[in-house]
């Protein structure tokens, strides 16, 4: 592995993979839809291009010359239209380039929940696109590798920080899904655990579940997290009929909503390991837990 491609590499997941492969002797490209991206291109063996990965002939462009190319490209909120096009368009024109240009390696973040018939269209859309690069993998013979990640905390996330601002600013905190169970990871575990699934030869297709070693209910981490901002607010739980109605509120409001109607409709199931494929012990990581993370600082 001398040459890697990252589509998102600007991004949360990305910035932490990007300094994770310092420790390796590779070229990094990271292309990016507007410069500068300083996050990530004063980093040594990180070249930053501006692109549009969404433009076919592009994309290809992009792929040719690297060993291992790896999708990190998301988004939370959006109309179907949208979804379809982030999490399946791409992803299936992603696979495409890599087989005419004879990359050999394709590692895709999809998410913890990914199945066709999910709650959400999230989670419908992340599933499709499972199935949209393994098609393409049984017709060419790429080598497909899927890591489905929980909720990722870390620093500059917009999980934990987000309801640690809301308490700086709100009384309290209505919330909808309280009692859903999550299973929150650390980015930089979900970084080695990428690492490991770019560098590896031995196998054709996986998937690996990327969760930390506890379960929370989401009322339980914003409490955490407001304490960790030393502005913890009482909880006011929500049906989930309610929270649809505040989503739809939120999402009429100028800017990226804190909540859409979609993302309530995911807490509609636990979102924690299944154990039905393997997790970040096979990868030879002990993922650290939330607590100690906020405990040594490290989230700061």
């Amino acid at each position: 592995m001398k040459r890697v491609l990252i589509l998102g590499g600007s991004g949360f997941v990305g910035r932490h993979l990007c300094e994770a492969l310092q420790k390796h002797d590779v070229q990094i490209t990271v292309p990016t839809r507007r410069l500068p991206a300083r996050s990530v291109q004063m980093l040594p063996r990180v070249q930053v291009v501006e692109a549009d990965v969404f433009d076919p002939q592009t994309l290809t462009a992009l792929v040719a010359d690297h060993d291992v190319v790896v999708n990190l490209v998301a988004i939370l909120h959006g109309k179907p239209g949208e979804f379809q096009r982030v999490h399946v368009d791409l992803p299936q024109a992603l696979a495409q380039a890599c087989a005419q240009s004879g990359v050999q390696r394709l590692v895709h973040v999809s998410a913890l929940g990914a199945q066709a018939q999910g709650p959400s269209e999230y989670q419908r859309s992340k599933g499709r696109g499972e199935a949209a690069l393994l098609q393409v993998a049984g017709s060419t013979g790429l080598s497909i590798r899927l890591l489905r990640p929980s909720v990722i905390f870390g620093r500059d996330d917009q999980f934990i920080n987000t309801f640690a601002r809301l308490q700086r600013l709100a009384p309290l905190v209505p919330l909808t899904g309280a009692h859903t169970r999550f299973q929150p990871v650390w980015v930089q575990d979900v970084a080695q655990a990428l690492v490991h699934l770019m560098r590896d030869t031995a196998t054709q297709h996986t998937t690996y579940e990327a969760c930390g070693p506890e379960v929370w209910t989401l009322a339980d981490l914003v409490r955490h997290a407001g304490r960790w901002a030393h502005c913890e607010r009482p909880i006011l739980p929500l049906p989930l009929s309610i929270g649809r109605l505040q989503a739809w509120v939120l999402e009429a409001l100028p800017g990226p909503p804190l909540m859409s109607r979609d993302n309530v409709d995911s807490m509609r199931v636990d979102n924690v390991a299944t154990g039905q494929w393997p997790g970040l012990a096979q990868l030879s990581i002990r993922p650290r837990a939330l607590g100690s993370v906020f405990i040594t600082g490290e989230l700061a």
